[in-house]
């Protein structure tokens, strides 16, 4: 396997510049997801590190060596692509051996790697068959057998599952999670879906417009995001915003004057606002509940769907002066449309933005300890 770094990597197309000093380092045996929005430069990155595109500056760095200049042959890497780029006229088992043929390795050697990588992706059954008589699945595993046949320094994947239904994508992700422990590759994801970056990552690279946004744990990114873009980016259902302005601060808190006259009591002072400054406040569905029926509420909403899965339900509300909120219970909720609820925030787990977007602070590193158990519940 290899160690892959990305050194102030840039792109740029005659005048117009795609990829913006992107430095990384994609560590021996780690699953490294670059995902963001459609357009962002993320299958770019991908093909400069697999050799499909130029570099334009910067220096990319496999295993110590600099690889700007090396064809993609000479890397000792292997793509997946989204098409599978299956050849139509031969068997799976000539589709899987073909690239190691034309390196003159012995066919016994060959036929050993074929079969033991058939066997790890369960299609040793259909190695006779040609491309058109398998389903999407079957032929995206052929696409990553033949990659391991290859035992390169990394494996790269451009967003191999895109072309796949949903649940045929959720037991194909559970598969490449299992096929990354098995074998320990190095291995770099691109997708525009953060449920699989959050699903099979060690470290997502958030990208927007070219540039790294934030790279970071999973988790850490979902319950630490470095700004507005990335709080909005990373989960799902997205988080809500909700805007407002700093109203005041009272002893051991602050108060936010929401768009559309609600007031939102928070357990920690801001930092870095003056009273009077516009700021939004990040809520995930997970941390907005519904009020007991009787009982006062921060926030006062009304339902425009309810969506029950049986083990939970996603409400969601219209909350005047604000975009619709969505709110994930666990269980079932008997309310219809039009119906009115109270909200209230667990305004521990709240994320604090500025008007530029940048973070100003989030609740759980800011809130009393006594507020942090009480959202714990």
């Amino acid at each position: 396997m290899a160690t892959i770094e990305l050194r102030d990597i840039r792109k740029s197309y005659s005048d117009v510049a795609v990829i913006h000093d992107i430095s990384l380092t994609v560590e021996d045996g780690s699953f490294v997801v670059l995902v963001g929005p459609s357009g962002c430069g993320k299958s770019t990155l991908l093909r400069m590190i697999a050799g499909l595109e130029e570099i334009s500056g910067g220096e990319l760095v496999i295993d110590g060596k600099v690889a700007n200049h090396e064809g993609a042959a000479d890397r000792g890497l292997a793509m997946v692509f989204q098409s599978y780029a299956l050849y139509p006229h031969m068997t799976v088992y000539q589709n899987m051996s073909f690239g190691l043929e034309n390196t003159s390795m012995p066919k016994a050697e060959i036929d050993q790697r074929v079969r033991r990588a058939a066997e790890m992706l369960r299609i040793t059954d259909y190695l006779k068959r040609r491309p058109k008589a398998l389903s999407g699945g079957q032929r995206q595993r052929v696409a990553i057998g033949r990659a391991i046949v290859r035992d390169p320094k990394a494996f790269l994947f451009d967003e191999p599952l895109s072309n796949l239904d949903a649940e045929l994508r959720v037991a194909m992700r559970k598969e490449l999670a299992a096929l990354h422990r098995e074998i320990d590759a190095t291995m770099v994801y691109v997708t525009h879906d953060q449920v699989e970056a959050m699903t099979l990552a060690d470290k997502i690279v958030v990208l927007n417009a070219g540039r790294v946004e934030q790279i970071g744990a999973p988790l850490d990114l979902y319950n630490k995001p470095a700004n507005r873009f990335v709080a909005g980016f990373i989960g799902s259902p997205k988080m809500n915003m909700l805007e407002g302005a700093l109203a005041e601060r009272v002893t051991g808190g602050s108060v936010v004057a929401l768009d559309g006259g609600h007031r939102l009591v928070l357990p920690f002072e801001v930092p870095g606002l003056s009273q009077g400054q516009r700021l939004t406040v990040g809520v995930r569905p997970e941390h907005v509940d519904i009020a007991a029926p009787g009982t006062d509420a921060p926030l006062a909403a009304s339902v425009d769907i309810n969506e029950q899965l049986g083990g939970e339900t996603y409400l969601y509300c219209t909350l005047p002066g604000q975009e619709p909120v969505t709110v994930h219970q666990p269980g079932q909720r008997n309310v219809r449309h039009g119906d009115p609820v109270g909200l209230s925030v667990r305004s521990a787990s709240v994320h604090l933005f500025a008007p530029d977007g940048s973070v100003v602070a989030h609740g759980a590193d800011h809130a009393p300890a006594d507020a942090l158990a009480a959202a714990a519940h």
